[in-house]
């Protein structure tokens, strides 16, 4: 399983990269709905749609990503930093902030289709729009984002592996612990400081690293939701696109929940000083 996984990362790293820093604007945008539209497919799942209801929300997600696409392509190329499509980010945040924690605290259950609809959305398009508005101020900025959630993960892992004892949410996730979590800030920490370190510009410690610090605990919120929804669907994986990784969905739960927010803060309260 470990050389079946590594072997994936080690295909799907340089080709994500590549896509990254030397893609159109347009091959991105097709390669992000792509992976939108694959995420529905494995979000259908996990809602145990029927057969039409999948074909359904496989279809208005299509719909709804490619016009999102298309307003957010518009948007920037006037100004990266456009708040046209921001309350695409609030409900995001809304949504991890709000709505999630009172899911894992009560575990609640969902019958109607339209709800796990609304809720896939949610997930999805917003993610979808971040990639390519994050991409467009900055690939750079958007890959040091997303190394933010790989290096929480990682730490966390290994973390827990190493010390943990004490159960984050045993009904949830029995694998992760609060001291998988304390390794992942503390990780996160280190790497803000270094960015800091690195960055031409004025100090960004009292900015850069407390937002950094927020999407790795949104992350966590990330994984424990996703992981919460395929309990309650039984299922193990979100998908098996990625041998050894399982779905797109397993592979981004946590950026689902983080990079929307990242955006968000950005245009909220950086683009002034930009």
């Amino acid at each position: 399983m470990l050389k079946t996984r590594i072997l994936t990362a080690s295909i799907i790293l340089p080709l994500f990269l590549s896509a990254l820093f030397y893609f159109q604007d347009i091959f991105w945008a097709i390669v992000l709905l792509a992976l939108t539209v694959i995420g529905s497919r494995e979000w259908s799942r996990l809602a145990q749609f029927s057969v039409r209801n999948t074909i359904i929300f496989m279809l208005l997600t299509t719909l709804l990503g490619g016009e999102l696409l298309l307003q957010v392509s518009e948007a920037v190329k006037i100004n990266p930093l456009s708040t046209e499509l921001i309350w695409v980010y609030c409900l995001s945040a809304i949504f991890w902030i709000v709505a999630a924690p009172l899911f894992l605290k009560q575990s609640y259950t969902i019958t109607k289709p339209i709800i796990w609809m609304l809720i896939g959305w949610i997930l999805l398009l917003p993610t979808c729009v971040a990639l390519y508005q994050l991409r467009a101020i900055s690939p750079l900025l958007l890959l040091g984002l997303m190394a933010t959630i790989w290096i929480s993960d990682t730490a966390a892992y290994f973390t827990g592996r190493s010390l943990g004892k004490h159960k984050l949410a045993p009904q949830i996730s029995p694998n992760k612990t609060w001291e998988g979590v304390a390794g992942a800030l503390v990780a996160v920490l280190i790497y803000g400081l270094l960015w800091d370190l690195w960055s031409e510009t004025e100090s960004l410690t009292l900015t850069l690293v407390p937002l950094l610090i927020i999407l790795a605990v949104l992350g966590i919120i990330g994984d424990l939701y996703e992981s919460l929804v395929k309990r309650q669907a039984g299922i193990k994986d979100s998908g098996n696109i990625l041998p050894g990784h399982g779905g797109i969905l397993d592979r981004i739960d946590a950026l689902i929940s983080a990079l929307p927010f990242a955006i968000l803060a950005i245009l909220v309260f950086y683009s002034p000083a930009t």
